[in-house]
């Protein structure tokens, strides 16, 4: 395009560039701005589209035409002169036109944000210390304690009063300033005691409750109770008690283990249970020296985050928190108010972790420039799949979107950046005490 640059670098993560573009190169794009502009102005005595160019000059003056022109020709300007610095911008340019007038070339400056140099630290190599994955007898039984609950029954109660943990049938009807209100009655509604699911202080009252017995509960409904006009009232229920059952665990034994597994005995049911614990231990272990030499490295690399990235880290935080209220049906503004925080609040106690993230981030992408790491295609492919799969959609839609395409990639370099600290890692056994155990075992547990 005939287009000189030079780049003053006001921070890490800015730059100001000055662009010049050539006169004959200004000149077309004027012809353009005025093939352009002809066919949105009204001009007496033309039709729409056909007045000569000095007639529209007359008309709109010659700046309107020169403006135009820049607005045409300024951002491929910049995007010649972003290439020819490899520059990597985050934010829209602000522009400013320094000089542009017939005959003379266009020169204009351009402030953005930029992805800012890494000063990596050590990557290669890095010392992490795995510990020797256990499962202990007492989690073993835990997790045939979960099983055994899992295939409880509940059986009907007749003569025992209702106590925690029994699944109950109510129907009450409830008052609040000695009015009955609709929303709080409910026919044959079954609830555990002890589930919370209820108001605060509702289930713990039926403790001690009859089949057939009716009894008067009363309460304070939360100050941050949903239903506002409900909210730090006094409320009396009537409760009639329909149904009472109680858990009745299976017993331990090989009949056990045969009807909730393929096994035949109890013993071989735990030592399959302790095989696929130890296999998970692994798992999470593997997970935890991962983030362990992610956070190495970027502890010891320099950057200055850029503030549009952290932004944006902030923005991925705010609709990962969106879509989870969204699945548990619970509005943001509830959320809120039942948090006793403002968006602002969680936007500050969020901000630290986003920094850090968009530093991790630029260092592992650095990682992956300069160990050359590439995105091959059937990586690419398999992915895609995998990604379709799971969202109940096919492969050619999300090919499709050119963006979802751009983010897939990038986190598969990064991925494999990751992979790529992991094989050059020094990883020994852990010692009792070492600096690095108290932090792989609560990222496993995590």
């Amino acid at each position: 395009m005939g287009v000189k640059s030079t780049v003053d670098r006001i921070k890490p993560y800015e730059v100001s560039m000055e662009i010049e573009v050539d006169p004959s190169q200004v000149e077309k794009a004027v012809d353009q701005a005025y093939r352009r502009l002809v066919k949105q102005v009204d001009i007496p005595g033309f039709r729409k589209g056909r007045a000569p160019r000095f007639i529209l000059e007359k008309h709109l003056g010659k700046e309107a035409l020169y403006r135009e022109a820049a607005e045409i020709i300024i951002p491929q300007a910049f995007e010649e002169a972003v290439a020819k610095h490899s520059l990597e911008p985050l934010t829209r340019p602000q522009i400013e036109i320094l000089k542009l007038a017939k005959g003379e070339p266009l020169v204009f400056k351009a402030t953005v944000e930029v992805k800012p140099e890494v000063q990596l630290g050590p990557y290669k190599g890095i010392e992490l210390e795995k510990p020797e994955p256990r499962v202990t007898e007492e989690e073993v039984g835990e997790y045939l304690k979960m099983l055994q609950e899992h295939h409880a029954l509940f059986e009907n109660v007749e003569e025992d009063p209702a106590r925690e943990g029994d699944m109950v049938t109510i129907s009450f009807k409830g008052k609040v300033e000695g009015k009955e209100l609709p929303q709080l009655q409910e026919e044959n509604y079954t609830v555990q005691i002890g589930s919370g699911r209820l108001i605060p202080g509702f289930e713990e009252q039926l403790v001690g409750a009859r089949l057939g017995e009716t009894r008067t509960v009363k309460l304070i409904f939360p100050g941050d109770y949903p239903r506002q006009e409900l909210a730090g009232k006094e409320a009396t229920f009537t409760v009639t008690i329909k149904a009472i059952k109680r858990k009745k665990l299976p017993p331990l034994d090989d009949e056990f283990a045969k009807e909730v597994s393929e096994w035949e005995t109890l013993e071989e049911l735990r030592e399959d249970i302790r095989k696929r614990l130890l296999k998970r231990r692994e798992e999470e272990i593997e997970a935890a020296l991962r983030q362990l030499a992610i956070s190495k490295v970027a502890a010891s690399s320099s950057v200055e985050v850029p503030p549009a990235l952290v932004e944006e880290q902030l923005r991925r935080r705010w609709r990962d928190l969106e879509h989870n209220l969204r699945v548990r049906q619970i509005e943001v503004q509830e959320f809120l108010q039942a948090s006793g925080k403002t968006i602002e609040d969680l936007l500050a106690e969020w901000r630290p972790g986003a920094e850090l993230d968009a530093k991790t981030e630029l260092v592992l992408e650095t990682i992956a420039k300069a160990e050359n790491i590439q995105v091959e295609e059937k990586e690419l492919e398999e992915e895609i799949a995998r990604s379709a799969s799971m969202l109940g959609r096919k492969p050619e839609e999300l090919k499709e979107n050119p963006d979802y395409l751009f983010l897939l990639k990038y986190d598969i370099m990064i991925k494999k950046a990751i992979d790529f600290i992991m094989a050059h890692a020094n990883i020994v056994p852990m010692k009792e005490g070492s600096s690095d155990a108290a932090d792989v075992h609560k990222e496993a547990e995590g």
